[in-house]
């Protein structure tokens, strides 16, 4: 591991280089930290927990390095590059009537109160279901709400998965947006970590990891003392490959006399 590559912005000596990585609800960046440790031991990989809603302000505050956000995100001062979309769930108490098919669209929901917390992040063009008489604060605090029977919920399937209840179930909603799930990081702040956790993501081997240097070119084999440098560099290449004596010369056979 080269120090030295990553020595900007440590300002003691004995600082040791390290990377923070923001995510949100629902994303589980294991796989990611793990590949990280395995390729830069020697920088630790630091994840800092935050809401949705909060994520573009840690990462422009420098609370974290990059961040594994949900679009939209301001594309003039940040960088982003999506990586997947997820299917959206409509939260139900079990023994609703939505429970009795396999999927729903929005129109089922017309008839129910739907709620809509403050820190959603899916692109509605037209709310679905009937308002609720107030906004919860997070989607923590709606899931808490389906299960005291006040209203619906339609979420990314992993946050209906991150606040499973007993009480509850979901089913997929066919035509609600998506979620789509990004890496981001503030783009004047691409920095050699950046790129190399960017290659962890995409899944660039070691070699192809942008930012990396080149693998030097092995130096050509020292011929020998013995006299192997003269056999492999000694002969012009205009002349044949024969051998002879001095001169260049194959002298013919002897006539007796």
């Amino acid at each position: 591991m080269d120090h030295d590559r990553y020595s900007d912005g440590v300002t003691s000596s004995d600082a040791s280089p390290s990377f923070r990585v923001a995510y949100v609800p629902g994303v589980t960046p294991g796989k990611w930290v793990r590949i990280w440790n395995e390729r830069l031991p020697d920088v630790p990989l630091t994840l800092v927990a935050v809401n949705a809603a909060e994520a573009s302000d840690v990462l422009r505050d420098g609370g974290a390095d990059a961040g594994f956000v949900r679009l939209p995100v301001d594309r003039t001062y940040f960088s982003a590059i999506p990586l997947y979309s997820e299917t959206s769930v409509v939260v139900v108490p079990k023994g609703h009537l939505v429970t009795a098919t396999d999927e729903v669209t929005v129109e089922a929901l017309a008839d129910d109160i739907v709620l809509h917390p403050l820190d959603d992040t899916l692109d509605w063009e037209r709310l679905p279901g009937k308002p609720a008489i107030e906004r919860p604060a997070t989607t923590a605090d709606a899931v808490e709400l389906v299960a005291a029977g006040v209203g619906l919920l339609v979420v990314p399937q992993s946050l209906a998965r991150l606040y499973h209840r007993r009480d509850l179930t979901y089913r997929p909603v066919t035509d609600a947006p998506q979620s789509r799930v990004a890496l981001s990081w503030p783009e004047e702040k691409t920095t050699d970590m950046v790129e190399d956790f960017i290659g962890v993501v995409r899944g660039r081997t070691v070699n192809s990891t942008r930012g990396r240097p080149a693998t030097p070119a092995q130096p050509k084999r020292a011929a020998s003392a013995d006299g192997a440098r003269g056999k492999s560099t000694g002969r012009n290449p205009r002349r044949g490959t024969g051998g002879g004596s001095r001169g260049g010369k194959r002298r013919g056979p002897r006539r007796r006399s």
